[in-house]
């Protein structure tokens, strides 16, 4: 594992300015001593110390939901309640190891623990089963984890990733001319899709919107949601090649089959697709380093006529404000892919007003972890 030098930065003796002086305070083992005593901080210092061990105990969390995903236990406790012995029957482990993951999940207000007990699914237990891709997502976290192994050499670039062969694509269209490979990775990313095309849909305004061209659209559930929602609207889904079957038999069982179609190519090589006025990009472009998306928002711009929107919408950065899942989770999923940031709104913003877009309006998110979106125009002259 790679390893820090302990020695401070050159402008550590530096006068030291009136917070860093109060932290240096708070980090004297005695004044935590102190703090947790005191009637009037020990609160303060409890909920510290709480907030602390579960940001060191997060790791023992995941492996714990990775084993329940994997085991399908809360898919089992869907059919009632279970004890911890019929539950490690059909896991092939011992009574007790179940047990002990069983508590985990409980802990996790996952499952619930009655006192004769037995073991039923919780409220959000529940809600992870049927939230669509999220237990696929959890298992291809086996990559993610061991890419972090050394989260020192990943952030020095010392390290050859797993989800970089994972999502070759990024790389450029000739690196997933593969069918297998672009479908492992649309699969994946089709199982979560629906979720980020309701949140979309819920805050972006798509009524004035006559023909819509969604770049990088994979199988087209987004494509499809936005068609199925506005009845005067119709869709174009533009990607590589390799995913054009799949994409082509969703079209097919599709009630709206008639308002979409399957364009195969790279935005990278190709001409995007003419005639749309309304261009999405549904998480395309934390997948990307500026140069690219700055090249594909210059190409985007062009293709739109005056008065034509462009609707981005992803995970993003909380910038000046860092959140935690656009500035932990994912951030450090880019940085393992080896290409591509989570950008904040006001970042991608800039982004887009310097190739021309004007009017852009960034929308208040339901779930940041989902996604967050904001809508340019293209001013008319």
């Amino acid at each position: 594992m790679a390893l820090a030098s302990d020695s401070p930065p050159a402008h550590s003796q530096a006068k030291l300015d009136l917070r860093t002086r109060l932290m240096r305070v708070i980090a004297r083992p005695g004044f935590q001593r102190w703090a947790s005593a005191f009637p009037l901080t020990r609160g303060t210092a409890a909920k510290d110390g709480a907030e602390l061990f579960d940001i060191v105990q997060g790791f023992v969390k995941s492996q714990a939901l990775f084993a329940l995903v994997e085991l399908r236990v809360l898919h089992r406790l869907m059919d009632g309640p279970l004890t911890a012995d019929a539950l490690a029957h059909v896991a092939g482990m011992r009574a007790d190891r179940m047990d002990r993951l069983l508590r985990a999940g409980a802990a996790m207000n996952l499952i619930k623990r009655n006192r004769a007990g037995q073991y039923s699914l919780a409220r959000k237990g529940a809600a992870m089963v049927g939230v669509p891709g999220l237990e696929d997502m959890i298992r291809h976290h086996a990559s993610f984890y061991r890419d972090l192994e050394d989260p020192v050499a990943l952030l020095r670039g010392e390290v050859e990733t797993e989800l970089a062969a994972f999502w070759p694509y990024v790389f450029g269209a000739a690196a997933a001319t593969d069918v297998e490979t672009s479908n492992r990775y649309s699969d994946l990313m089709a199982r979560s899709q629906q979720i980020v095309a309701a949140d979309t849909l819920a805050v972006a305004d798509l009524k004035t919107s006559q023909r819509l061209l969604d770049v990088g659209g994979g199988y087209g559930v987004f494509a499809e949601a936005a068609v199925l929602k506005h009845a005067g609207l119709s869709a174009t889904i533009f990607d590589l090649p390799a995913v054009e079957a799949n994409a082509q038999a969703l079209i097919d069982r599709s009630t709206a089959r008639d308002r979409l179609e399957f364009v195969p190519g790279s935005f990278r090589d190709e001409s995007l697709p003419e005639g749309a006025d309304t261009i999405s990009l549904i998480r395309v472009l934390y997948d990307h380093e500026d140069q690219t998306v700055e090249a594909l928002l210059s190409r985007i711009f062009d293709r739109l006529p005056d008065g034509g929107r462009l609707l981005v919408s992803e995970p993003m950065s909380g910038g000046d404000t860092p959140d935690i899942s656009g500035d932990v989770y994912f951030s450090f999923y880019c940085l393992a892919m080896q290409t591509g940031t989570v950008r904040s709104a006001a970042r991608i913003a800039e982004l887009c007003k310097k190739v021309g877009f004007s009017s852009i309006k960034p929308y208040r998110s339901r779930r940041p972890f989902v996604t967050t979106a904001l809508m340019a125009s293209k001013s008319q002259d």
